[in-house]
Parts: C-alpha cells; sequence; structure tokens
C-alpha cells in the first residue's frame, strides 16, 4: 500500500528545492475552481493511458479532494515503480494547513502566518514579551503557539478588513487570549470592538510600534486598513499585492471602488519608500512559495512589476472594471459571520470558505 502523508508533513516539502512533484487527479473542473499550486494534473480515470507525462526522477505526492481517488492513483503509480505517497484528506486537509517564516525589522519579529491551501497570510508582530496579530485565521492556536514559542503574549489583535473569502478568527482570538479586539468602524461590525483612527500608533516593548493607516478612500472594502512597522514594513491587507492590487467589486460598486482604490494606492502606498517591504493578506497561484521565507516584495519592486500601479485615475478604472469576475463562493454568507449578524455554535461554518482566495484584481 502507498504511503500516506499528512498536509503537515507536506507543508514543510512544498516549495523547497527537491521537493516532490505534486499530481492532481482531480477532474479539470475541479482543480479550475481550486488550483493546488504547482500540481501537474492528469485525472484519475485517464492516468492508466498517461502514465508516459510523470516524471520518474522525483518522489510524487497524489492529490485529490478528500484523499481517496489520489489513494487509487498512488496504487497505480506504486505497481507501475514510482516513489509515491498520498496526501491524506487531500484537498480539504491542505485548506486548513500552515506554516510560517520570519521577517525581521529593526525593533520587532514579524512572523508570517500562511495558510497555504488558502493563500491567507497572517502575521504575529512581537517584541519583548508581547504581540499584535493582523488577520488572524480561525485556528487560535496557531497564533498562541506562534507566540508563546517565542515568549511573547498575545494583547491585541487586528483586521485589515472585513474579509470577503475567509472566515475570520480575529473575535476567538481575542477572547482567547484575554486581548483587545481593534476594527475600522467603516466596515459594518455588529459586536463590540475597538474603534482604529487613522495615524494610531501601538507600541510594543522596546520601542517598537504598529502605526494605522486608515484609507479614507478605500478600495477593497469601505474599512481597508493597513498597518506599518516601524516604518520598514506595511501590512497591506487587500489593498495591494505581490503579485496585484485588491479587485474592487465585491461591493456591486466596482467603479466607485475602483476610483477609491486608485487614491488609496495613489495616497497611502505609493508615496512611500522604495525599501519599504509590502507584506499582503493574501498571495495568488502564480506565487511562488517558498519554506521560511515571507511572501513579500520591497515596493520599489512592486512598482515595476504591477502594471495597475503606472496608471492614471480613468485607465486605472477601465482596468479594474473590465476585469470584474464571479465573485467569491458563498461571500456574502462569509461576510454575514464576519461582521457578526451570524455565528454557529460550538464553531464556524468552515465549509463556507472551502476554495482559494479570490480578492485580487
Amino acid at each position: 500500500m502507498p504511503v500516506e502523508m499528512s498536509a503537515k508533513e507536506l507543508v514543510k516539502l512544498v516549495g523547497a528545492s527537491g521537493g516532490p512533484l505534486l499530481l492532481d487527479v482531480r477532474d479539470a473542473d475541479e482543480v479550475a475552481a481550486w488550483p493546488m499550486q504547482g500540481a501537474l494534473n492528469i485525472p484519475l480515470r485517464e492516468l492508466a493511458d498517461r502514465l508516459g507525462q510523470v516524471p520518474t526522477d522525483r518522489p510524487i505526492v497524489t492529490v485529490c479532494a478528500s484523499g481517496n481517488r489520489s489513494r487509487t492513483a498512488a496504487e497505480v503509480l506504486e505497481a507501475a515503480g514510482y516513489e509515491v505517497a498520498n496526501l491524506t484528506g487531500g484537498m480539504a486537509a491542505w485548506g486548513q494547513v500552515y506554516d510560517t517564516a520570519q521577517f525581521q525589522v529593526p525593533d520587532a519579529s514579524i512572523v508570517q502566518v500562511r495558510r497555504r491551501g488558502k493563500g491567507c497570510l497572517s502575521y504575529v508582530i512581537g517584541a519583548g514579551d508581547e504581540a499584535y496579530v493582523v488577520d488572524p485565521s480561525l485556528d487560535s492556536d496557531v497564533y498562541q503557539q506562534a507566540a508563546g514559542e517565542r515568549g511573547w503574549r498575545i494583547t491585541r489583535v487586528f483586521d485589515t478588513h472585513l474579509h470577503a473569502d475567509h472566515l475570520s478568527g480575529a473575535r476567538a482570538l481575542a477572547e482567547m487570549a484575554g486581548a483587545s479586539l481593534h476594527l475600522n468602524p467603516a466596515d459594518p461590525f455588529s459586536f463590540e470592538f475597538t474603534p482604529l483612527a487613522d495615524g494610531e500608533r501601538f507600541g510594543l516593548p522596546g520601542g517598537a510600534e504598529l502605526a494605522v493607516a486608515v484609507l479614507h478612500t478605500p478600495g477593497h472594502t469601505e474599512g481597508s486598513t493597513m498597518f506599518f512597522v516601524d516604518d520598514s514594513a506595511v501590512l497591506s491587507g487587500d489593498t495591494i499585492f505581490v503579485d496585484g492590487v485588491g479587485r474592487p467589486d465585491l461591493a456591486e460598486r466596482a467603479e466607485e471602488f475602483a476610483r477609491n482604490l486608485h487614491g488609496s494606492l495613489s495616497e497611502k502606498v505609493l508615496p512611500l519608500p522604495d525599501d519599504v517591504t509590502v507584506l499582503p493578506a493574501h498571495y495568488g497561484d502564480g506565487v511562488a512559495v517558498v519554506p521560511d521565507e515571507v511572501v513579500g516584495a520591497r515596493l520599489g519592486e512592486l512598482r515595476q512589476s504591477v502594471d495597475a500601479l503606472s496608471l492614471d485615475e480613468e485607465a486605472f478604472v477601465s482596468w479594474a472594471t473590465a476585469r470584474v469576475t464571479e465573485r467569491p463562493p458563498n461571500y456574502r454568507a462569509i461576510i454575514e459571520v464576519n461582521r457578526g449578524g451570524s455565528r454557529s455554535t460550538p464553531g464556524f461554518p468552515r465549509e463556507l470558505e472551502a476554495g482559494p482566495n479570490r480578492c485580487s484584481a
């Protein structure tokens, strides 16, 4: 029988030099709806006739939705002489696995928490014995562990905006850690929190500061917010990514929000120095993720690689509105949960957020 590999084991290998080949045996429509980054797709029913297309020079990990079809595929490959393992739990398990990478600024450490199957990025910023968390996903223990391993206690939790593609864990983490919860009141949250104000600063031991930039001309949502750490890094939320900018059509006001987004970029992002590191809340399928290296880029690099940043307002609006695509599945229900309008007990309805992020334009 083929070896079984857990998502936690696989996440340490994907993107690393000499890592395995991922063989996705789902049907093409399933892959289109939720691709696994870097995987070769050969549907299970075609595998026996296409074995010649599967490389023999590296180990194989087979993938499907839940781990059943991929186990059959692994058996076919093993019988043909391949070194192969099956991803236990398939994409369902991959969507819940995390890894971390650390980025150092002068007076603090930034731990990037990556939810690889969703392309979601969140951050634990720590110095001395304290830490702040920005954009946490549902699994609060991941952030508690990241902080605890470094001798930090989580004292504040933030979201950059009202998320539409995944369920926020900010409220749950704040409750678990006994931390204060800070949000932009421009988004329609219906539970208690501490409102953020533009220019507000939160100090950490040793002199590090988390500075707030509330976007008065928002784009992705009306309450979009960015956070600066020691003037060296910007946690950009869904305003700008390493491969694009935030999509402005989630609120069904695409032209208005596209103009706002252009204003946000022009007034809050582009005036920053080229050596500021942009650390976004998401990344797309084309972004390489390497173990122990943060997903991020210097702003000077993004000026060259993200064409939208060079467009004037009218050209930007035309470009952005022409790229309107299908909204994330269940995004209305996800927003409703995240704003506090509904909350299942004892947990959140995780099935709402299955699939990749779709927050970039």
